[in-house]
Order: structure tokens, then sequence, then C-alpha cells
């Protein structure tokens, strides 16, 4: 029943920090994300793992290690505890790691003929800061070994509020459905949540599929189904964040994004850090590549203000590695071990695909902020950063989310991602307006030269309203959304064609190589086109080598998207390079000029655009 904690607490005192588990909430996951076989074999089920006779498993993987680090930089526990019911015979190992990935054993015991024994492993979380982890290994000799139970846990905090999941979601009903059915097929997860709000702000909904009855009832009166206008990401998850602060009781809010592959341990993990955090504390899951399912995006993230670009890594942390690859150094020379991440990174903020905000930080530093789409995410993080209020990436706390490199910049959004950048670096850094305003026209002048037209006018158009201020928060960015699709629709090059749409046979042209010296050929690229000189007159381009350096040389162009899903059709068009190249020396005029000023601005207005009191008339409440 909602509210129920009972399988959160192990016994009197101890808290459930995270599960062993030893096989993923889908056939697609690879089972060595959770446990590997070493020497030998074994069986598993997603709770049970039995050791076959003359065989070595470790948990020394990503789900199954003890982030320590973490929960020693972090929590007020003080020691955890590894808890095994065994049946059979071998020896359990405690091991530990550190900041150079050498190992050490911190407990062992070994078991004979055991029948649903218990076996505790413990260790004081006093040798980890600066980073290392924990993971059980199990070997057998020549009896096997069957593990029906392993839970690490740590001392139980206080106080220990609820979780409340917000998903956000637009017109993709079916992943939406699913993912409700991965948190109702929890039991253990399940315990923990006591509301599931669904924000659907589309025209497919939710409650049209028929599973949703099923799953309604399999959250046993958890979920909470709301409909709106959309107002974007940030509109959605907020609904959430209002309607779980408004009840007035402490909980956790848990921001969801509805196109994952679930894996609800991370309802567990995150719970029990959030609860066990020092002080009120943002913990964030990471990301695993959906069609890459063994490869983890980030360790942890930052925003690079100067060039606009959210989810650079942290110095030291994981970047887009094989979760099941060899380690390499800096000049791609094997390591000989696995992808692990020893050292403990510290994020500026975490994405909303999954993260865990309390609710009294919420209470003090308001709702999100009206972008409608993107960076919303981000300026809730470096918001929180100025209050004292800190980000943790949780390492094994993870759902797999769809590849972004699968998806084409050429699209609307990257007016949002532009401009919404532009807002959060105003708020957020003291930039130089001079280095924005250079990037800004560093990606106009590439996009220009690969024809890109409909991209290049969405990022001016950015940057324009930008200028605009404050008041581009009205309406939540509803309006913005369909005027920047209206206008890219004026940009043939914006069109997505059917390969066999595309009239005659044209050349496939590789690139000869990527240019060492980037801007000496950004230089010749411009006096060419200014020239009228080009290589090829027609040709195809893969999405892979459509780099601005290689389609600069084409008076006409088809462009593979990035999606795979079709083709884009560029053709240089001189009158459109000069217009738009005088438009954005305009804007970054403009920028230079007018930032310090927006500055003021931008901040001045946060505490009304993010009050309740501005989102209830948005949500018109």
């Amino acid at each position: 029943m909602p509210g129920s904690t009972a399988d959160t607490t192990a016994r009197a005192g101890r808290l459930t920090a995270q599960r062993g588990l030893f096989t993923g909430p889908a056939a697609v996951v690879p089972d060595e994300l959770y446990a590997q076989v070493l020497t030998g074999s074994a069986a598993r089920t997603r709770s049970r793992l039995t050791v076959n006779p003359h065989s070595l498993v470790s948990t020394d993987t990503y789900f199954g290690r003890f982030p320590a680090s973490y929960w020693q930089r972090w929590t007020t526990a003080g020691d955890v505890v590894a808890e095994l019911t065994v049946t059979g015979s071998g020896k359990v190992s405690l091991v530990a790691s550190d900041t150079n990935s050498e190992t050490r054993t911190v407990a062992a015991e070994v078991v004979e003929d055991a029948q649903g024994a218990t076996i505790r492993l413990t260790t004081k979380l006093t040798m980890f800061l600066d980073g290392g982890f924990l993971w059980v290994d199990l070997a057998t000799e020549d009896g096997s070994l069957a593990v029906d139970a392993l839970n690490w846990t740590v001392p139980a905090p206080a106080h220990e509020r609820m979780t409340s999941i917000v998903i956000c979601t637009f017109n993709r009903a079916d992943d939406c459905v699913n993912t409700l059915g991965a948190l109702a097929s929890d039991p253990g997860a399940l315990d923990l949540i006591e509301h599931v709000y669904v924000v659907d702000q589309g025209t497919d909904t939710v409650e049209s599929r028929a599973q949703f009855p099923d799953v309604e009832k399999a959250l046993d009166g958890r979920l909470r189904y709301l409909r709106q206008p959309n107002l974007g990401g940030a509109g959605g998850f907020g609904r959430g964040m209002y309607e779980i602060t408004e009840a007035g009781r402490p909980a956790n809010v848990f921001l969801m994004d509805d196109d994952i592959l679930c894996e609800p341990e991370i309802v567990v993990r995150l719970t029990a850090f959030a609860n066990s955090a020092a002080k009120p504390t943002i913990v964030g899951g990471q990301m695993l590549r959906l069609l890459h399912p063994t490869k983890l995006l980030a360790g942890a993230e930052y925003a690079d203000f100067a060039q606009l670009v959210p989810g650079k890594v942290v110095k030291g942390g994981l970047d887009d590695v094989d979760l099941l690859g060899e380690a390499e150094d800096e000049d791609g020379v094997p390591l000989g071990k696995p992808n692990r991440g020893d050292v403990r990174v510290d994020a500026d903020y975490n994405a909303w695909w999954s993260c865990m905000i309390p609710s009294d930080v919420v209470d003090r530093l308001g709702l999100p902020l009206p972008l409608f789409f993107q960076w919303d995410d981000v300026e809730y993080g470096y918001r929180a950063r100025a209050h004292g209020i800190p980000t943790v990436t949780l390492p094994g706390a993870g759902v797999w989310h769809a590849d972004f490199d699968w998806k084409d910049a050429d699209k609307w959004n990257e007016y949002f991602a532009v401009r919404n950048a532009m807002v959060v670096s105003a708020m957020h850094s003291e930039t130089d307006p001079k280095v924005v305003a250079r990037t800004l026209v560093s990606r106009v002048v590439r996009y220009l030269l690969g024809m890109q037209y409909g991209l290049a006018a969405t990022i001016i158009r950015a940057a324009e309203d930008f200028l605009t201020g404050p008041r581009i928060f009205d309406d939540g960015g509803a309006a913005a959304a369909a005027a920047i699709r209206k206008e890219r629709a004026e940009y043939p090059d914006t069109v997505l064609h059917k390969p066999a749409d595309i009239e005659g046979v044209l050349p496939m042209v590789k690139p000869a190589g990527e240019p060492s010296l980037t801007r000496l050929v950004l230089l010749k690229r411009l006096i060419y086109v200014a020239m009228g000189r080009t290589s090829y007159a027609k040709g195809i381009v893969s999405a892979e080598d459509a780099a601005w350096w290689h389609t600069s040389r084409f008076d006409s162009v088809v462009v593979t998207d990035a999606s795979q899903e079709g083709v884009r059709v560029r053709r240089r068009d001189r009158a459109m390079d000069v217009k738009l190249a005088k438009r954005v020396a305009r804007v970054a005029r403009a920028l230079v000029s007018e930032t310090p000023r927006l500055r003021a601005e931008y901040r001045a207005a946060v505490p009304e655009v993010t009050s309740r009191e501005n989102w209830r008339r948005l949500y018109g409440l």
C-alpha cells in the first residue's frame, strides 16, 4: 500500500541502500553489467545467483558495486554491511578499491553446507573519501553456492522521506506506459513510492493505451494522471513539483523521463542516498545509451557557459565509455583493467532523465525557470549551487535513454538549446559577452558554409529573442515553439526527405580527412564561397562525414540525417549567405553591448518567474 516502507529496512536500525541484482530489467541488457562470471559458470535470475562448482563470480560491475566514496563524502552513514542469504558451500569476500583502482579484501567468510544462512560482511566508510567502491566476490570449490538475496545496508537515518515520481510526457504514450509498468513490476521499489505523477501534455494520450488500466491497478492507488497544454519539460516537471510540494509533506521529488528503459532499482538507491545525505542534496542518476546499453554517457557533468554547451564531463569522470570494455589512458593506450571510474567526481548539475530533489530544496529554491525545453535542469542545478545545495550524480544508479548522437542538431529545439543557454549563462556566470558573441558567430559561419540556412536562422533567432529580456518567460515558451517551427519551414534545407525521393544517381563523396589547421581551412572555405569556387557540383554525404569543412565544397549536397530516417538537401544560396551573415553580425554587436544590462534583468526576474503564483497562472489553476 502507498506509504509502506516494509522492504526498505533490512532489520531494526538498518536501511537498504542498494540491492544486489544479477540480471537487468530487459533482455537487451547484458548480464555482465550486474555480475560477471570470471571462471567457471553460474545460473542467474533477477534476484538469485547460483555459482556452480569451481567457479568465481564478481559483482565488480556497474550495477554491482557499492559507491563507498560517495556515501562517505555526502551522507551520515558510518558503515555499510553486505548482507547475503546463502545456501551451499563457498567463500564470500567483501572487496574494496581505492582511487588508483588497487583492490583489497576487507572481509571474508567461508560457508559449508549452509541452508538459507545469513552472512553479514561489514566495513567502515572511512577510507574512501577521494574514491573507491565495494563489491562482493563469490568463489566455490567442489560444491555450489546459491545467493537468494544480497542487500547493502547502512544505518537508518532519523527521518525517511517517501518518494514521489514525476514523469513528463508528450506524445510518447507507449514509452510512458512501459516506464510505468517497470516501476509497478518491482515491489521493493514500489514500497518506497508514495505517488507517481504523469503529466501528459500530448494529443496521443497515455490513458488511451490498452495497458493503461492494468498499469494503474498495479500501481495500487499511487498514480496521479494530469492533463495540461504543452508547456515543455519545464512545465511538465514543474507541475509535478508543484503538486507534490503543495501537499506540504516532506518528500523526495523524483523527476524521470518518459522514454527511458527504466531500472526500478534506481528508486531504491536514490531514495536511500537522498534520505541519508548530511544536508539537503540533489541526487541524480546516470545515463546509459539505449542503443548501446553497455555505454555510459558521463560520470558527472557541468555546463560550458562560454561555448553554450551542457553535458561536459567533469575532469576525471568516465566519458562515453563501454562499461564492459578496457580502460585507456589519454593517448588511447589500454591499461589492462575495465572501465570503472574509481575516483569520486562531483557534478555541477544532473539532467532530469532521472533526478531526485528533496521537497525542502524545492521550497527553498522555487520551481523551474519557464524555459519550455532544454537547460531547465542545468539552471536548477546551478541555482542550487548558488544556495549551497550540492548535486551528486550517483554511480550505479542508471537508466537507459535514447542515444543523443542519433538526434540531429538541425531541429526546431536547437532554438531553445541556444536561447536558454544564453539565459542560464547570463544568470549563473560572468562569461565575457565577447566570448559568447564569438561562439554564436562561429557556429553561424560554419552552418552557412555547410548550407544549413534554416539552422543558422534558428540560432540567430534564439539570440535575438534572448536580447528581448525576461518577457520571453511570459507564456512558458509555447509561442516561441510555434514561431520557430513556422520560421524554419521557410528554409528548404530543414525538410527531411525519403531517400527514394532524390532524383538521379549522385556520387557518394568521402572527405580526404579531417583538417589539422581548422581556422586556416575555415578562412579558405570562406574565400572560396565568396568567389563561387567549389570542388563538386552535386553529391551525397553520410551523416558521419557531414562536417562543414566537407559539405562546404559542394554546390548542392544530399546529407543523411543523424537519425538515419531520411536525408536533407542543401543548396548554395549566396544571397542567403549575405543576408544571414549581416543578421548575425548585428546580433553579435548587440550581445556585447546589452548583456551586462540583461544579466541584471534576468537575475532579478528569477523569484517571480519561478514562484508558485506564476506557475499557477501558467497552469490555469
